[in-house]
């Protein structure tokens, strides 16, 4: 709590303990009037104070008590956020506060409390789902490789069988250096914010490069593909921005069936870089394009030797440090549609 709640709840408590003892003083000295006055006091023989003193001090006993019990109930919300406090230590974010408090500023706390308990509680159920996915598609291929290594222990086995069971341990191999690769690099991204290195290139040139690197998936396929592309410098992390084509492109490539169309568009406007890749592919239903660009997420769970679901999240977060938005449109068996805006400075 800042300051200024500080100080509204310390006017808040010294205002209602001065009401507190002055409505009690009021009371006492009313009825210590109405004594003296109608009490028929004796004028000789006895003090006639002896009363008024004792109503005095019952009503300081009385007010006392008054204030611890106000008191109590005003400075509850902060031993209720220090209760909090230590169970949020130990690692318990099923933790609310209430915030229906007479004091604004204690309201105001409790809420902002409790979205922090929120995002505490979304952060753990992410990390534990990260660690379930991270060991699930690590399990799969070291499995693989395991196996395939277990049959070659077979002296028994043809040459054939010897280079397919070597072929899949090195495309389980090629399969965790790409998985732990893509990790270290999202993780990386997640803990950065600002685009380092940034240095003058064609942006045009570098979609063409991707595209050859490419090369050995669409060929097979007999694919055509649909090039517009400007002469655009770029000013921005040139590996960066590859992996940012070599994913989309990597993507349009692999679920579109063959004899396929890619189109690739690029344009400059006044301040922006566009940049439109299409294709006419398998498309995505409304319920998986909520969620291409979650860590781990793949709509089809068989296809799970196909990718690892980083690569659109690392798409993602490349484009956003850049300032930069991505959108995709896509329908069921209509294919899709993925658009890259990018701040031309």
């Amino acid at each position: 709590m800042n300051k200024r709640i500080f100080k509204s709840l310390w006017w808040y408590f010294v205002s209602s303990v001065f009401l507190i003892m002055l409505s009690s003083s009021l009371i006492m000295a009313s009825l210590a009037f109405l004594y003296l006055r109608y009490g028929n006091v004796p004028t000789h023989g006895s003090n006639p104070y002896g009363p008024i003193i004792v109503i005095m001090l019952l009503s300081v006993v009385i007010g006392t008590i008054i204030t611890i019990m106000v008191g109590k109930r005003i400075l509850s919300p902060i031993t209720d956020f220090s209760k909090a406090a230590k169970e949020i230590a130990k690692g318990n974010f099923d933790i609310h506060l209430n915030e229906s408090h007479r004091v604004n500023e204690i309201n105001e706390v409790a809420h902002h409390f409790n979205l922090m308990v929120q995002e505490l509680r979304s952060i753990e159920t992410l990390r534990d789902d990260f660690v379930v996915n991270v060991s699930h598609e690590f399990k799969t291929p070291i499995a693989s490789i395991e196996g395939y290594a277990t049959l070659l222990q077979d002296r028994n086995i043809t040459e054939e069988e010897h280079g397919e069971y070597t072929a899949m341990i090195i495309d389980s191999a090629r399969q965790l250096s790409t998985l732990s690769g893509n990790i270290l690099k999202i993780s990386k991204l997640e803990n950065q914010e600002v685009i380092s290195e940034k240095r003058e290139f064609r942006l045009d040139e570098q979609i063409r490069q991707a595209l050859l690197l490419l090369e050995s998936m669409w060929e097979p396929k007999h694919m055509i593909l649909n090039l517009e592309l400007e002469k655009i410098l770029y000013t921005g992390n040139e590996e960066l921005m590859m992996q940012v084509w070599l994913n989309l492109l990597g993507n349009a490539i692999k679920f579109t069936q063959e004899g396929g169309e890619i189109s690739v568009t690029l344009v400059s406007q006044h301040n922006s870089i566009t940049v439109v890749i299409s294709d006419n592919g398998i498309g995505m239903e409304k319920n998986v394009k909520k969620h291409i660009f979650e860590k781990f997420y793949q709509a089809d769970h068989a296809r799970a030797a196909e990718g690892n679901g980083l690569g659109l999240p690392l798409v993602n977060r490349i484009i956003n440090l850049c300032g930069g938005t991505i959108e995709v449109i896509s329908e069921l068996k209509q294919g899709s549609t993925f658009t890259v805006k990018l701040p031309r400075h």
